[in-house]
């Protein structure tokens, strides 16, 4: 028995396997965007928490009582600041930053600052895709507390 040679079948898998390929490479894409994002967010709330626990303190109570208080005020508005002066708020759309200064439970420990952010960036090739809105929610949290010579909890 001959066998006829088979010609032409793999012509008919390349278009398949090259949308395939495609299809991969516009999700690493997007997820790396996304990555990217998540990363410059996290960044972003660690410098602010570790700024507004520091450059928060309450000058009165540090010179006239020798204690390390927290201004609620000067630790939101420290945080705000830092966050958005780090990212690059043309790629991070609705942004929603958060900071809070917890007092220490027990006496002679440190306050604690909390910073939550949240945003949403653009994907390159998400918006082609039916039912995507074409941009991915990314969320960060970091906290920090000041710390004294003295040692802490």
């Amino acid at each position: 028995m001959c066998r006829r040679p088979e010609r032409g079948s793999t012509l008919l898998l390349f278009p398949a396997a090259l949308l395939i390929m495609v299809a991969l490479a516009a999700v690493t894409v997007d997820s790396a965007i996304a990555f990217l994002a998540q990363r410059e967010l996290v960044n972003a709330t660690a410098a602010a928490a570790n700024d507004a626990a520091t450059e928060a303190i309450s000058d009165r109570s540090f010179y006239q009582g020798n204690r390390v208080e927290l201004s609620a005020s000067g630790v939101e508005d420290v945080a705000v600041a830092r966050v958005r002066a780090v990212i690059d708020q043309a790629r991070h759309h609705d942004l929603s930053i958060e900071a809070h200064a917890v007092p220490p439970r027990v006496a002679g420990c440190s306050w604690t600052v909390t910073v939550r952010a949240s945003s949403r960036v653009d994907q390159m090739f998400g918006k082609a895709m039916p039912g995507s809105s074409g941009q991915v929610a990314v969320h960060a949290q970091s906290v920090a507390s000041p710390r004294s010579s003295a040692g802490s909890c």
